[in-house]
C-alpha cells in the first residue's frame, strides 16, 4: 500500500520493516550483496545495534530476552496445558495465571506497581525499581500452589 501509494497511505507497512540480521549498513542482510534495486521498505541505518548478529552474545538483548520467554515456555507445563485465569489487577494492568504455579503480570500504566505474591521471577522484560514493576515491563512469575 505504501509503495504504490507514493507513501501517502502507509498501510500495513509504517508498522514492519525487513527483519535486520547481520552487518553495519542496510539492508542487514535481509537482501544479498549488491542487490539491483532499493528494498522495498527501507530500514533506518540506526538499526545496526539491532540486528540479530549485534545482539546475540548480549544477555540484556531483546533476542536474548525472547529465547530464555521461549526456552521457558516450553519447559513450564502450564504454558501447553492449562486453561487461563484472569487475576485481579489494579488500573492499567494486565494480569493472568496458567496452572496452579505460573502468572504473567504486565505493567501498562504510568506508574511501577508491586508484583503479586511469588515465589520467584522466571523472567522479566526490563529491571525492577525498588522491587517493583515499571510501566511498560512484563514479568513471568513462579507462584505459590
Amino acid at each position: 500500500m505504501f509503495y504504490r501509494s507514493g507513501g501517502a497511505d502507509p498501510g500495513r507497512d509504517g508498522c514492519r520493516v525487513p527483519l535486520p540480521w547481520a552487518g553495519q549498513e542496510p539492508p542487514f542482510g535481509f537482501s544479498p550483496d549488491g542487490p539491483t534495486a532499493s528494498p522495498w521498505l527501507p530500514q533506518p541505518s540506526g538499526w545496526r545495534a539491532f540486528t540479530a548478529e549485534a545482539q546475540d552474545d548480549r544477555p540484556d538483548s531483546m533476542l536474548s530476552l525472547y529465547r530464555e520467554a521461549l526456552r521457558i515456555r516450553h519447559a513450564e507445563r502450564a504454558l501447553g496445558e492449562s486453561s487461563l485465569c484472569w487475576l485481579e489487577a489494579g488500573e492499567g494492568v494486565l494480569a493472568f495465571a496458567r496452572g496452579d504455579d505460573f502468572a504473567c503480570v504486565v505493567n501498562l500504566s504510568d506508574v511501577p506497581i508491586e508484583l503479586p505474591s511469588h515465589e520467584a521471577v522466571l523472567i522479566q522484560s526490563g529491571r525492577f525499581e525498588d522491587g517493583l514493576l515499571p510501566q511498560d515491563t512484563a514479568a513471568w512469575l513462579r507462584i505459590s500452589a
